[in-house]
């Protein structure tokens, strides 16, 4: 694996972008077109989740993820033709009307063929090459970043950071292998994907030690259930006698805390539903960080 020194990064190519790393935060704003998000922000109708892609690059993304299938715990997974059905329209539409890059979140590997073919130019893995390996090969092959998530949902652990920096390693190592470029490589720790709350949060407090890797570190907290957890508030109920409320409007602050933290911890690109607010949380704290 390729040594890098601390900070240095360097520049990766996406689409029509060049993200140069530590020069500031990116954005990577979320369109869920699946009806059960956790998040409380599926939408089922294209044109609706083309709308919400096209408004969060005017709110300041600069990446657009669509993801079909959700990844909530205990979701049960789609069909491979139910996924392609949900994602690909909506990413052709967005390619052609947007000018950021579209990164396709799925582990399937037909899946992820058939979006970058529509236009999309990254993939994003929550499965960090567990499920699909041959994504790897796909990614190289057309010449894509990947992003490597550390997932502990089949192997739950004591030690969380012992498991996920040798896990986004393995990662690293077998993208490298499959022929992806050390550039075209962004990890992620996988907030809320196998860990306790306690580890989400231990996580957080010691993202620096996932910076040895040496690769961009993608965050994604937002409106996780551990910020709900943390805040002791109410579960969100979707019932008849109760109103549900989207954890959103109620994840929001301690959202932007995650954010404003990670970014004074190492993290470059943060994955949120709230681009606008969040956009504002990572300027701010680009100034303070990097004096910018």
């Amino acid at each position: 694996m390729p040594e890098r020194k601390s900070g240095d990064l360097g520049s990766m190519s996406c689409g029509n972008s060049i993200f140069h790393w530590g020069q500031r935060s990116y954005i990577m704003g979320v369109v869920n077109v699946s009806p059960d998000s956790f998040s409380g922000d599926g939408i089922a109708d294209a044109e609706q989740a083309i709308a919400k892609g096209r408004r969060l690059v005017s709110e300041g993304a600069d990446i657009i993820d669509v993801g079909g299938e959700s990844t909530r715990p205990s979701s049960t997974p789609i069909s491979i033709d139910e996924e392609l059905r949900r994602v690909v329209p909506v990413v052709e539409k967005l390619a052609n009307e947007v000018s950021v890059p579209i990164s396709v979140d799925t582990y399937k590997l037909e899946v992820a063929r058939q979006a970058l073919n529509a236009g999309a130019n990254m993939i994003n893995d929550i499965w960090g090459l567990q499920k699909e390996p041959a994504l790897a090969a796909l990614a190289a092959e057309k010449g894509v970043p990947i992003v490597l998530m550390s997932n502990q949902r089949d192997t739950p652990c004591h030690d969380i950071m012992a498991a996920v920096v040798p896990d986004l390693k393995r990662a690293i190592k077998q993208a490298l292998t499959a022929g992806v470029p050390w550039e075209d490589i962004i990890i992620d720790p996988g907030i809320g994907f196998g860990k306790t709350q306690e580890q989400n949060l231990e996580i957080l407090q010691r993202l620096e030690e996932i910076r040895v890797v040496g690769r961009p570190i993608l965050l994604g907290t937002s409106r996780k259930s551990f910020i709900g957890w943390v805040l002791d508030l109410a579960p969100e109920q979707r019932s008849k006698e109760v109103t549900f409320v989207p954890p959103g409007d109620q994840r929001l602050e301690g959202t932007a805390a995650t954010i404003a933290i990670g970014i004074a911890k190492g993290v470059d690109l943060v994955r949120v539903h709230d681009v606008r607010e969040m956009a504002r949380v990572s300027k701010m704290s680009d100034a303070i960080v990097r004096g910018i």
